[in-house]
């Protein structure tokens, strides 16, 4: 699936990054500064040949031109909406200038890296070199180091590197440097007791969310897919997760019997050594790893078959074994994933990708996750939609609630990537009649909304975002950035979703629930889209804000309860309209409402 051929041969001159001498540095200015999150301490320093992949993110030609392309092709009243941009169209656009690559081969040059060695992305506008961290601490004039979570996650990181002075304009980030990123699964569970039995009858029950439920609730049940040989959906695997296919035959036998046999034929894509292991270790079954990818495909194929599935697995979670081609230990997941994704055709890419692991967005540094996002903003040119988990902690995790600049400022942590403006935020949702906010106290699970502290709010917001601000009248002024991305854009049901793992069947919930059903659902709009002769909707916010939300019901109960150590009951309220909890609410329209004419 991976279009590798877009991709320059990886290798080191005569073997070693260290091939000629590194001339005397001079000229270094401090590039980037990020502060070690809370819950990390440092505990040592790396072997000197420790070898790292770095990633060398160089200025794009002309971001601002695909951003312009972007909004005309996701706007339903534009002339040019739906006329998605090809993969070397894209790549035109972003490709640096000759400048920046002349001054960037010279440092590296200089530093003993041959041009040969380098990997580029389709665009050029990410490199990637293995080099020995000894020489990179050269290369940036800094010192790494081991840090470990609390969780017992280790990173090789440093918080401030820095470049010659005359680079500064023309590279954006270099990681892994001083992301302390982690991809966290927002799967909640097991919820309650295991069942051995599950009886499709008992559908629509709160405490057992069932797919037949999940159609009939969302207006999907009666759906024909009519082109499912030109339509696909997708989602992503990370921290040595995977899909188990028998567990999902079991699962889709009782719940989809016609779509079981889909459980053996959708398709794995590793990526950096992903796991796609079918056998359930005991360490496995002990940190329940699984639940998360199980949770997701069943979700995506329960609802959006037969539209064909990707998988797209992901590796570079510790405990890391380098070898040749994959050198990293707990590599940058998103930037692995997206360099993977983009370098695949046009023909070969997901049209939706679910995803349902986020972080705090304070735990990466502005550089990345503008990086980041805006390679994000390549898929959705392309026609891709992504959708992305908004997180279980309301505001934020109880406790942790400060800022992370050295002041210790008591603010709501909002997740990345939901603040990233070109992707699709889903929050959660339990009960039906009405749909509420999704809350269970006893697990410190609220569904995750917010305000960026990065991002600038987007156009597409403006108008119900500033009514909404102003609805607040003040309350929790002091904690957001009433200027920023807010986020979630919808929600979906995420409280009590059955599951089958290790052959046990149980509710797990998670704004990881929401986010695959909400995948699936635009996979069939996609589908009515294709069959009418059109294309995929793409980015579909735009959309969304402008006339979509018409197809959604509104949720009004219930708020992102959080930040618990600032008061008591934190968190934004859903209301009338768009919030910043259930966004427009739920998918509750036959799929004629939801396509533009």
């Amino acid at each position: 699936m991976k279009g590798t051929g877009l991709l320059l041969a990886f290798s080191l001159l005569a073997g070693s990054a260290l091939a000629k001498p590194v001339k005397q540095r001079s000229g270094f200015a401090v590039k980037d500064t990020h502060y070690v999150p809370r819950k990390w301490t440092q505990v040592g320093y790396p072997e000197a040949d420790h070898t790292i992949s770095l990633r060398i993110g160089l200025k794009q030609g002309s971001f601002s031109e695909l951003e312009r392309h972007l909004y005309e092709v996701s706007d339903p009243d534009h002339s040019r909406w739906g006329k998605h941009l090809k993969s070397h169209e894209v790549a035109s656009l972003l490709e640096p200038a000759d400048e920046t690559f002349d001054l960037v081969h010279e440092w590296l040059a200089d530093n003993g890296i041959a041009t040969d060695g380098l990997r580029y992305s389709p665009a050029k506008d990410w490199i990637t070199v293995a080099v020995p961290v000894e020489q990179v601490e050269q290369m940036l004039d800094t010192k790494y180091a081991v840090y470990r979570h609390e969780d017992g996650t280790e990173l090789v990181r440093t918080p401030k590197w820095s470049l010659p002075a005359h680079l500064h304009d023309h590279i954006d980030t270099i990681q892994p440097t001083n992301s302390w990123f982690r991809a966290k699964p927002k799967a909640v569970g097991p919820a309650m007791e295991y069942y051995t039995d599950a009886n499709v009858s008992d559908v629509c029950v709160s405490d057992a969310v069932t797919p037949t439920c999940i159609r009939t609730l969302y207006g999907t049940i009666d759906y024909q897919v009519q082109a499912a040989d030109k339509n696909s959906m997708g989602l992503c695997d990370f921290l040595n997760e995977t899909n188990n296919r028998n567990d999902t035959y079991n699962f889709l036998k009782t719940y989809r019997p016609e779509a079981a046999d889909e459980a053996w034929t959708f398709t794995f894509d590793s990526i950096a050594n992903g796991t796609t292991t079918q056998i359930y270790t005991e360490e496995a079954f002990e940190d329940e790893t699984g639940i998360e990818g199980n949770l997701d495909v069943q979700n995506l194929i329960s609802v959006g078959w037969p539209t064909p599935l990707i998988a797209y697995t992901t590796g570079g979670s510790p405990p890391f074994d380098p070898d040749d081609e994959t050198t990293t230990d707990s590599n940058e997941p998103y930037l692995v994933w997206l360099e993977s994704v983009l370098a695949e055709s046009d023909d070969d890419i997901a049209k939706v990708i679910s995803t349902s692991y986020d972080d705090d967005e304070q735990t990466v540094p502005l550089s990345y996750a503008t990086r980041v996002c805006n390679d994000m903003a390549q898929l959705g040119a392309r026609g891709v939609s992504l959708f992305y988990a908004s997180g279980d902690g309301g505001v934020g995790p109880s406790g942790a609630c400060y800022s992370n600049d050295g002041k210790n400022t008591s603010i709501f942590l909002p997740e990345f990537p939901s603040t990233c403006p070109y992707i699709t935020s889903v929050g959660a949702t339990g009960n039906f009649t009405p749909e509420i906010v999704a809350y269970v106290p006893d697990e410190d699970y609220a569904s995750g909304g917010g305000f960026s502290n990065y991002f600038a709010r987007p156009s597409y917001q403006d108008a119900v975002v500033e009514q909404y601000i102003a609805s607040l009248d003040g309350q929790y002024a002091q904690y957001y950035n009433q200027s920023g991305r807010a986020y979630p854009d919808i929600a979906a049901q995420g409280l009590f979703d059955i599951i089958v793992w290790d052959g046990y069947t149980f509710p797990v919930g998670g704004t990881s629930a929401a986010t695959p059903t909400a995948a699936a659902i635009f996979a069939l709009v996609n589908d009515a889209l294709l069959a009418a002769g059109k294309s995929t909707i793409g980015f579909l916010n735009p959309w969304l804000y402008k006339t979509g939300y018409k197809a959604f019901t509104d949720v009004t109960i219930g708020s992102a309860v959080g930040c618990e150590g600032l008061g008591d009951g934190l968190g934004f309220p859903a209301e009338v309209g768009w919030d910043a909890v259930s966004g427009w609410g739920t998918p509750h329209s036959r799929h004629d409402r939801f396509c533009p004419d």
